[in-house]
């Protein structure tokens, strides 16, 4: 339950965020944000458990993902994800499997 309401108040914010900056289509950017979220977060959990985490799962995971692989891409000097959808995919599942680890790191679960 806590994700979805982290999943809704993220939809909300960015809603809110893209009409105060003018952005025209808000609502198609979003869904498809929100499918390239969810194809990331399914790519991530495919590579790491040989399925993927839910509909809802795979949007935070791939969200998340993406968010920690721009941070950590830029760290080391690469800008990978302003290539395009397949630079920022790469991105995002990097980020997820990165989260992913670090996940089952914390909760004791084996790690690969």
């Amino acid at each position: 339950m806590g994700i979805l309401v982290l999943i809704v108040v993220l939809i909300v914010a960015y809603i809110v965020l893209t009409s105060l900056i003018g952005f025209t289509g808000s609502i198609i950017g979003l869904l498809i944000s929100l499918l390239i979220w969810g194809v990331i977060g399914w790519l991530a959990g495919k590579l790491m458990s040989g399925r993927g985490y839910g509909t809802l799962g795979n949007i935070a995971l791939g969200l998340f993902g993406g968010i920690v692989g721009s941070f950590l891409f830029r760290l080391i000097g690469a800008n990978l994800g302003d290539d395009g959808l397949l630079g920022s995919i790469i991105v995002g599942v990097v980020g997820s499997v990165v989260l992913i680890l670090l996940g089952r790191l914390l909760s004791g679960r084996r790690a690969v």
